[in-house]
């Protein structure tokens, strides 16, 4: 086994966790007098620095959700001022308001330099020609990995998404080993690679980093067949910090080790809030313990999984967390993107014409995510001409691409088409088979 920074990856736990109460006592004590959110956070939950005195009082402190980063838009969460952050990104939020995420140089320097540990528990090295095929932008997406690869000292393709057949002829003439990107791309790459004539499995590729969106055992090893190489699973959210917060090794490729010297993290009951046993599922809730721009304090992250402190054969001893296998909250992703239906019912429900009954039909053709709406029009809508309608339905796509940066088909049904439900309307029908 080869560690980035063996002194902390193979740190003994106990040490680990004192590391840990170390940090988070000093955090808290910083946010309590510095920060109006958090010291007002505390008060209603009536806690008080001092209380924190040992790691698992860190279940007495508040939780944060989604929303209080979007009710405090753009930047009233913050703790660094303006003049200490080097770097904004930001990712959709449930309603027209993103989420916004700042960096200090010294959160710059940690995502690189966890990025550079968890490429290296991937089998990466300085050798490696490093093809970034995640999308460089607001999103938090491509940069860690970037960064990271360089940190290392491997060579980066920064090709960012699309334009497949260029990405086929540079991965060829570049001589590309290792492919980062949405799992279902890469599937789409090696059918478009045969399309051309391209066998890709005999291509230099030797390890895919794989993240953004679920994804199954079974399409790792369809991934793997089809691009001859090592498929690993990562996990990172840009409110945490992005890509970087947890990864399989190569040896195991058993569970993601989340990086216990920045994060703490729990898996909590959602219904409850109460703490489950270790290796029961339930929903992951994180601390950041070193970040400056944003610290976050016991964010529920929705995503349901469970974690493993038992010690892993590749010898590190941070905790792994299981794949991801839902949410506790109605979010889609959708090619690397976070979509809530309650965004697309925020657009729907401005159009003229449109009633407020739509479903949203989620598939994967080609190996890639597709995106349907179904939405109705009222009856004077439906009577209307052909051109007309074509029209709408262009209008609503292209508000829905430029709002929330996905694409979709909508399709415009008669009035009382979608199913109604004396519940809980029903809004998704998913059928990728993850």
């Amino acid at each position: 086994m080869v560690c980035w920074d063996p002194r902390i990856e193979e740190m003994p736990k106990e040490e680990l966790r004192r590391m840990q109460y170390k940090l988070l006592k000093s955090l808290v004590y910083r946010l309590y007098s510095f920060s109006p959110f958090y010291h007002d956070r505390m008060k209603e939950q009536k806690v008080h620095p001092d209380d924190i005195r040992e790691l698992a009082d860190v279940r007495k402190l508040p939780f944060m959700f989604k929303r209080d980063l979007r009710d405090n838009y753009p930047d009233r969460i913050f703790t660094a001022s303006q003049e200490e952050l080097v770097r904004y990104h930001v990712s959709s939020g449930t309603t027209g308001k993103p989420t916004v995420v700042g960096y200090s140089r010294n959160d710059l320097n940690i995502w690189s330099e966890l990025v550079a540990r968890f490429m290296t528990a991937a089998g990466v090295t300085a050798d490696d020609i490093v093809h970034i095929a995640f999308g460089y932008g607001l999103f938090t997406g491509a940069f860690g990995l970037h960064y990271g690869a360089e940190k290392i000292g491997a060579s980066v393709i920064p090709i960012s998404g699309g334009n497949t057949k260029r990405q086929i002829m540079i991965m060829q003439d570049f001589g590309s080993t290792v492919l980062t990107c949405t799992p279902s791309y890469s599937l789409y790459l090696a059918e478009e690679a045969a399309a051309e004539g391209v066998d890709i499995r005999s291509s230099k590729l030797r390890v895919g980093i794989f993240g953004a969106e679920p994804w199954s055992e079974a399409m790792r090893a369809e991934i793997e067949a089809n691009l001859g190489l090592d498929a690993i699973d990562i996990y990172g959210l840009s409110e945490i910090m992005g890509p970087g917060v947890a990864i399989e090794c190569i040896e195991a490729k058993q569970g993601l080790h989340i990086w216990e010297d920045h994060f703490i993290p729990e898996i909590i009951n959602p219904e409850t809030g109460q703490p489950v046993a270790d290796g029961e599922k339930g929903e992951l809730v994180i601390t950041t313990i070193t970040k400056q721009g944003i610290p976050l304090i016991r964010y529920r992250t929705r995503d349901i999984t469970s974690i493993d402190r038992s010690p892993c054969i590749c010898g590190r001893t941070h905790g792994r967390i299981a794949r991801l296998s839902g949410r506790s909250d109605d979010m889609l992703i959708i090619r690397g993107v976070n979509v809530f239906p309650s965004q697309i019912e925020s657009i729907l429900v401005r159009v003229e014409g449109v009633e407020p009954h739509y479903l949203l039909i989620v598939d994967r053709k080609d190996n890639l995510d597709t995106l349907e709406v179904q939405v109705e029009v009222n009856e004077q809508m439906f009577s209307d001409e052909i051109k007309v309608l074509q029209s709408l339905a262009r209008r609503i796509e292209k508000e829905i691409k430029d709002m929330l940066g996905v694409t979709s088909t909508v399709k415009l049904v008669e009035p009382k088409t979608i199913q109604r439900s004396e519940g809980k309307a029903k809004r998704v029908q998913d059928n990728r088979k993850l």
